[in-house]
């Protein structure tokens, strides 16, 4: 973590497969950090804009390229801004669970345009306005992580996260997902670009098989940072649009996240990691298929 006179806030980018849970992950860290008394912002970088949604009790708020897009349309640029069309703090950045400050960062017009765009014009108009000066302790970045796309590669490629963590489940198509974008850390790393942080394991499925995504994690190079067991509590307090944190913050649940903050908050230590080869990757394939017949009842032919 950077000293308490660094100008600029520990920022970390969650990266994972769709649907893997990044935004339950992300949102409850966030809540857990600020329940902690640090100052955190969450800036959701998935154009369905629903990365803060549980930190704001199921409210949208506008996304920056909607709000730029009725100041000026599609092509109005951030060099326009302060010409009659200026964008006010207020219109992009929402109070949510205990002051954290909400984030979406939004996507073009469908089938318009480069979806990863919203990223990178997102942290520019926020650093114009001076919320990475405004004594941020924390910068959370969700990101929309099996596509592969250089605007969603972003923060890896420019090094805007000083600790990138891969969200996976034992599934064999989210540690899939987890390897290449593991591929693109080290494609970027040794040119400035955002290194590997760790491995959180979020249980998600039939499997759950904690061992596997140690395997995996030790075998590129890294570590589970931490995990998180399916718990119905999770998916009750999503129904009302709350964190666990908020929602039941009693609950081991919640206190699964607190660890997991901490341990996020005490990583010092990145890797380069070396993602599977496409033959070792088969291995782990078969391995997760035996797991998933087991538990199933089926029986695995030797």
């Amino acid at each position: 973590m950077k000293g308490p006179l660094a100008k600029e806030p520990l920022q970390i980018a969650f990266y994972g497969k769709g649907g893997i849970g990044k935004s339950t992950v992300s949102s409850n860290v966030a809540a857990a950090l600020a329940e902690m008394g640090k100052k955190v912002m969450q800036v959701g970088c998935d154009p369905k804009a629903d990365c803060t949604r549980n930190l704001r009790g199921d409210r949208d708020i506008p996304t920056i390229l909607d709000v730029m897009r009725e100041k000026g349309g599609d092509k109005l640029e951030l060099t326009e801004m302060g010409k009659g069309k200026s964008i006010d703090l207020d219109e992009v950045v929402f109070s949510g669970f205990k002051g954290v400050l909400c984030v979406e960062a939004g996507g073009p017009e469908p089938a318009v345009g480069c979806a990863g765009r919203g990223i990178k014009v997102a942290v520019e108009l926020l650093r114009r306005l001076g919320v990475y000066k405004s004594g941020l302790d924390v910068v959370i970045y969700d990101v929309l992580g099996d596509v592969v796309c250089g605007g969603f590669g972003m923060p890896l490629r420019q090094g805007l996260a000083d600790d990138v963590f891969v969200v996976t489940s034992a599934d064999y198509l989210a540690i899939y997902a987890a390897n290449n974008i593991c591929k693109g850390i080290q494609r970027h790393a040794g040119r400035g670009g955002s290194a590997l942080g760790g491995i959180i394991y979020n249980v998600r499925g039939s499997l759950d098989n904690l061992e596997l995504v140690e395997e995996f994690a030790s075998s590129i190079g890294s570590r589970v940072t931490g995990s998180i067991p399916s718990d119905p509590i999770i998916t009750e307090s999503e129904l009302y649009g709350q964190t666990v944190i908020e929602y039941a913050p009693n609950s081991q649940a919640a206190e699964r996240f607190r660890i997991l903050a901490r341990s996020i908050l005490e990583s010092g230590e990145t890797v380069v990691p070396k993602p599977l080869s496409r033959e070792n990757l088969a291995v782990m394939a078969q391995k997760i298929r035996e797991e998933t017949r087991r538990k199933a009842g089926i029986p695995v032919v030797a």
